[in-house]
């Protein structure tokens, strides 16, 4: 039996009380993904399970047999940040580090949620068909992930900016209209 991490087809370990967080970690040597409560109240080790953000010190890797996990490492490389990544950079949205590759990971499943009409508790319109990421939709859908430092005010901004610059990429005709 195996799992499939940031497309590479790895073996589940011997011990199957063993989490996903503690697999990645000390197994695959993957520590971006980070240790914070281990009670799954902070958001710290959140990865991507098959494209959705799940809270690995919550889930036993046998679990996720034959999925595909997806963490920070598997989001963008040092010479090609993803744009969440980027954002994070040129906004400030993080001041130690520590709840960056969670932040990053929960966004960027966040954005897919919002775009697929997935409701927040905020959100007016329980049956749109996807939700503009405001200020409060944004502040709620983020809220299972902490900062300690106090970054949340840049997290939101590098989410805010890089939802903008996606949307401009994908309409032509606005990207031409803001240059």
């Amino acid at each position: 039996m195996s799992i499939i991490v940031n497309g590479v087809d790895v073996p589940l370990p011997a011990d199957p009380r063993v989490s996903l967080l503690d697999h990645l970690r000390e197994t695959l040597h993957l520590t971006g993904t980070k240790k914070g409560c281990n009670q799954g109240a902070c958001g710290a080790c959140t990865v991507l399970a098959g494209g959705e953000r799940i809270l690995s010190c919550l889930a036993l890797a046998v679990q996720y047999a034959g999925q595909e996990i997806t963490t920070i490492e598997g989001i963008g490389t040092a010479t090609k940040f993803h744009p969440l990544q980027q954002a994070f950079v040129e906004h400030d949205g993080f001041q130690c580090g520590y709840c960056t590759p969670g932040q990053i990971c929960s966004a960027v499943a966040m954005i897919a949620e919002a775009r697929a009409g997935i409701p927040s508790h905020v959100s007016d319109d329980l049956l749109a068909e996807s939700f503009e990421l405001s200020h409060d939709e944004l502040r709620e859908r983020m809220s299972g992930n902490l900062c300690r430092c106090g970054a949340h005010n840049g997290i939101i901004a590098a989410i805010q900016s890089a939802c903008a610059d996606q949307a401009q990429e994908s309409n032509p005709v606005a990207a031409e209209t803001a240059a």
